[in-house]
């Protein structure tokens, strides 16, 4: 028999923290085996009772929770979960959270608080099983060993102006996508990309990587019509497909049933671009868990894309990759630092016969 997760709750509420308690005791396979009220409580009880998870509240006295998140992904890296409430603040803090370091994040109405997060309960455990998979220690030294990248990736002369990149990310694709993005030339083809991430943080993740990119990055819309040099991400709790509109290419949003759980979902974007691009497409698929985006990923190879996964070595979770892999639906497993190298390559090429 495995051994439980074991569990810290740092958060200030009393009331929070026995909600957390509940929840996730009453979970087989979670241990709580510590809770703490403050930064200096938390700090000993992480260095004491080593916890494979820790769940950390945006706010916190004394120390907010991203000063003490960078502390813990410098010093002791840990899967962490973000507890955040819905304020416009806490949704900014929630998002950079994510930049920082946690795994994912849970968002909790500040009205009715138990209701909220009993509703809440089952994303919860979720996240929390996920947390304790996730190769944080391994993703962030990765990254820091990195070596040095030109600004953006080498442009060709013979980037095709038809050309449609795909990519789905979940857990870790706040850092992955930020990193591939800040690399990718302006004259790049249009990205449509689909992140499993709370309503409430898409609109600042899209504002995020625009300040960082020499792409123009924004929340797409329905029958937005894309262009080269954007990248157009699936608002939070709406599908986003590539869809063929008087022979230009334009994106629909639609908030239909969730696919794997998710909506967006990866797999109803990459199924679009099959049907809609096929060879003219490229596919990424990033880290995560679950298998959103397995099936979509392998109608796009089916159909002659070019296909990507992020390799396990760089994957904060490799699970989307690993069964996208599984299914033969990747014809490239791409360390992290050469995804955008891999991207402009692959918009660099005709491809007129089908992958299988």
């Amino acid at each position: 028999m495995s051994k439980p997760i074991k569990v810290l709750i740092v958060e200030d509420s009393s009331v929070m923290r026995e909600i957390l308690m509940d929840i996730l005791s009453g979970e087989s396979g979670i241990e709580v085996v510590g809770t703490a009220p403050d930064v200096q409580i938390a700090r000993r009880k992480i260095k004491d009772l080593d916890p494979d998870v820790v769940t950390l509240d945006v706010e916190l006295p004394g120390m907010n929770g991203l000063s003490f998140l960078e502390k813990i992904m410098r010093l002791r890296p840990t899967p962490v979960v973000m507890i955040s409430g819905y304020t416009k603040d806490n949704s900014d803090m929630a998002y950079r959270a994510l930049e920082i370091g946690a795994v994912d994040v849970v968002g909790k109405s500040t009205v009715n608080l138990d209701i909220s997060l009993a509703e809440k309960a089952d994303e919860i455990i979720q996240k929390v099983k996920a947390a304790a998979r996730a190769n944080v220690a391994g993703f962030r030294s990765c990254l820091s060993r990195s070596a040095p990248v030109p600004t953006t990736a080498p442009i060709s002369a013979a980037m095709l102006t038809n050309k449609v990149i795909c990519i789905g990310a979940s857990a870790g694709g706040v850092e992955a996508m930020r990193y591939i993005i800040e690399k990718l030339p302006s004259r790049c083809p249009p990205i449509l990309y689909a992140q499993h991430m709370p309503q409430e943080f898409t609109r600042r993740f899209a504002e995020r990587l625009d300040e960082i990119s020499e792409l123009r990055v924004q929340e797409a819309a329905n029958q937005m019509e894309i262009s080269a040099g954007h990248v157009y991400l699936a608002p939070g709790g709406s599908h986003l497909q590539l869809e063929m509109l008087k022979g230009t290419y334009v994106c629909r949003v639609d908030d239909g049933s969730r696919i794997n759980g998710y909506r967006p979902s990866i797999d109803v974007l990459f199924q679009s671009a099959a049907r809609i691009a096929g060879a003219n497409a490229v596919g990424a698929i990033l880290t995560g868990m679950g298998r959103d985006g397995a099936e979509g990923l392998l109608a796009m190879r089916q159909a002659g894309a070019l296909t990507l996964g992020q390799d396990e070595a760089t994957s904060l979770i490799y699970g989307m990759p690993r069964v996208a892999a599984e299914l033969k639906a990747v014809e490239r497993q791409v360390p992290l630092r050469k995804f955008a190298e891999e991207i402009v390559e692959a918009c660099s090429r005709r491809r007129t016969t089908k992958s299988a």
